[in-house]
């Protein structure tokens, strides 16, 4: 993944990548005050366009994470979006691109809320970021020992960066162990999520979720799964609680969301899952999941908009 790229969208213009710069003093650094969300743009070579995924969806569950923060954007959805789709035209990609609309608090009291008493500012920072090769190969994972925080704490359906220290120590730990992404239970010692994703796993050819009630971020792409696998797959998806014994013996799992996309799980604490390989549901999804973001099916093209302009999509066509 690319660390840095020309320009950035920052407070309603765009600006160079070494010019989008926060103050020392906001509260977004001091105290990890900000929102955001994770998106992807995915190149279409058929339509010689460049689609969001779900944009909207996003848009609203940045409002509500606002919302649960009492923070007051400055801008509409539409300024939101069309500074999204000016900074992925002004840096050219015509790949599979990650972006982060974020809105942050600045210099003010602290822990203010109101905007006569701390700025609130919208930033949006996109980079390039081809699917990973384990996508096609799956990954190990273990079980954390660090749970996932409580909605009665830090409630994990708020995208706040402040949310990802725990993520971070979660991850950092199960890197030092030699695995890959690892599984975080909640504070009932229930299967949550991953630091940064969603989990679903099989049993009998019954796909089984966790439900948005047990610490979890309300997934774009975990919806975005669930209505495909029902509605074109013609799956069973169950949304229950998961024990941790059930990871050693489902048939096949995997992560999902924006940034992972549909990730396969090979292994889970050292016990392969089905024949250590990726599993043919598992495989299934994800070809269907990509099929989708890139506007291969008429019926889904409602969640795809368009960066580049019509007519040059036209005109390529």
């Amino acid at each position: 993944m690319a660390v840095n790229a020309d320009y950035v969208w920052m407070d309603g213009e765009i600006v160079p990548w070494a010019d989008a710069r926060i103050h020392v003093a906001s509260d977004a650094l001091l105290r990890g005050a900000n929102v955001f969300e994770g998106e992807r743009a995915y190149w279409s070579e058929p339509h010689q366009q460049l689609y969001m995924f779900r944009h909207a969806e996003h848009m609203h569950r940045l409002r509500q994470s606002a919302r649960v923060m009492r923070m007051s954007i400055p801008y509409t959805d539409e300024e939101i979006t069309e500074g999204c789709i000016e900074l992925l035209r002004r840096n050219g990609w015509r790949d599979s691109v990650h972006f982060r609309p974020v809105v942050y608090f600045g210099e003010g009291e602290g822990h203010a809320y109101l905007p006569e008493d701390i700025r609130t500012g919208v930033f949006v920072l996109a980079l390039h970021r081809p699917s990973k090769p384990t996508l096609f190969t799956g990954i190990r994972s273990c079980v954390s020992t660090w749970r996932r925080n409580p909605d009665a704490a830090s409630p994990s359906r708020v995208k706040a960066a402040a949310n990802y220290h725990n993520a971070r120590l979660a991850q950092v730990e199960a890197s030092m162990n030699g695995f890959g992404t690892p599984i975080m239970l909640n504070i009932a010692g229930k299967v949550s999520e991953s630091p940064g994703s969603c989990f679903m796993m099989v049993r009998g050819g019954t796909v089984i979720t966790p439900p948005v009630t047990a610490d979890i971020l309300e997934s774009i792409t975990r919806e975005t799964l669930i209505q495909l696998m029902r509605d074109e797959l013609r799956l069973t998806v169950v949304e229950r609680d998961i024990d941790r014994s059930e990871l050693y013996i489902c048939d096949e799992a995997w992560f999902c969301g924006s940034g992972h996309e549909v990730q396969p799980i090979i292994e889970i604490d050292h016990y392969p899952l089905g024949d250590g390989k990726p599993g043919p549901i598992g495989k299934a999804v994800q070809s269907l999941y990509f099929e989708v973001v890139r506007g291969q099916h008429e019926q889904y093209r409602h969640w795809l908009t368009p960066v580049y302009p019509a007519a040059k999509s036209a005109a390529a066509e």
